[in-house]
């Protein structure tokens, strides 16, 4: 277990991420089930509200956030104050992102419909963060032999490869299966070649004279999201609490 940690986290330098990753995680959890306790009327947290002045979370978590990044470049030969400053950058993303929905509205969405577009991104955000930090070592560690070089040239090659079908998925509005394809690369596959989903701009560059394909693709968008639409949103309303009272 040593060797694996110092091989694969250590060396490579992944540390501070790994740090990064966990205090962000940490930060959101522990945010939502804060803000949840506020708005059932539990426990002894209350907003802050000093001359009415609601100050949401979003605000220490960019300071955080700012302190954090520059900390860690001032500090980039330091490793003790390079790990502190991760873990600030984490708290201070995590703070942010939960109100995500908030800065892209610019208005108090936390607990409504397009609130739950803070959860999607903060879910994203973790996923493509992981992605780096379970990493695809051949970009990083020393002292290798001539076949672990051969078997990450491959590895390489495999990335890339993968990362142009996620790529594809994205165009053809599926950022999910996109995200998700570029950890199992069977996803991005799947969501490269089959129809894009109405209004994405592969749709839109490709099916504007396919009136057959247009509908096609607008049939079987309607049959995922009532699919899966329902399932999204009760992972949604797990994590975020949106079916709470008071929603």
């Amino acid at each position: 277990m040593g060797h694996w940690w110092y091989r694969n986290i250590v060396e490579p330098g992944k540390l501070p991420l790994l740090l990064a990753l966990t205090s962000f995680i940490l930060s959101f959890v522990i945010t939502r089930t804060i803000t949840r306790l506020i708005r059932a009327g539990k426990g002894p947290f209350r907003n802050i509200t000093p001359g009415g002045l609601h100050i949401h979370h979003v605000v220490p978590g960019v300071v955080l956030t700012v302190v954090g990044g520059f900390g860690a470049i001032a500090g980039a030969q330091t490793p003790s104050w390079e790990y502190l400053a991760a873990v600030v950058f984490g708290v201070g993303a995590g703070l942010v992102l939960d109100e995500f929905a908030l800065i892209l509205h610019l208005h108090d969405v936390y607990w409504t419909e397009q609130g739950r577009q803070s959860v999607e991104v903060v879910v994203i955000t973790a996923a493509l963060v992981g992605l780096v930090l379970s990493g695809f070592l051949p970009f990083g560690v020393n002292e290798v032999s001539a076949a672990e070089r051969h078997d990450r040239a491959a590895v390489i090659v495999s990335v890339c490869v993968n990362f142009l079908f996620a790529l594809f998925a994205l165009a053809k509005g599926k950022p999910r299966i996109a995200v998700l394809g570029v950890l199992v690369p069977v996803l991005a596959l799947v969501g490269a070649v089959r129809l894009a989903r109405p209004g994405s701009p592969w749709a839109r560059r490709f099916y504007r004279r396919r009136s057959r394909a247009r509908r096609r693709a607008q049939s079987r968008a309607e049959r995922h999201d009532a699919r899966w639409g329902g399932v999204r949103r009760r992972l949604q309303d797990w994590i975020g609490g949106f079916s709470e009272p008071g929603s």
